[in-house]
């Protein structure tokens, strides 16, 4: 069975993923927890506290929110993958619209790495 993938980036520099080949847009995945429910939870926990942010859809793999930005509401789309093989969180933050972000994406998700690790010791 092929690994599953979340969307490549485009290339432009208003987005991160851990399954980028572009270094300066890449990070690195999040370890699992015990298990995939403890990671899922733990990750929903970590979005829950970030403002303007919402769950737009959950699948058995995949968790995607739609964060907007606070002054003009532009949404970003943060995207999680569980890869159950690698034990590990697959992540994408990217803007919707526009070129640049000032690195909000990749501070979100900086943010989010710090917290879920505090959260799983």
């Amino acid at each position: 069975m092929a690994a599953k993938t979340l969307k490549p980036l485009k290339g432009s520099p208003n987005a991160v993923s851990t399954q980028t080949s572009i270094k300066a847009l890449h990070m690195d995945p999040l370890p699992y927890g015990k298990d995939r429910d403890q990671t899922v939870e733990t990750i929903k926990m970590v979005m829950g506290q970030l403002p303007r942010t919402e769950l737009a859809e959950e699948t058995t793999d995949t968790l995607h929110y739609v964060v907007s930005s606070k002054l003009m509401r532009f949404k970003d789309d943060v995207e999680f993958l569980f890869d159950d093989e690698a034990r590990q969180v697959e992540f994408r933050s990217a803007s919707r619209l526009g070129h640049s972000d000032f690195g909000v994406n990749r501070k979100r998700m900086d943010d989010v790495s710090k917290r879920y690790r505090r959260l799983m010791g």
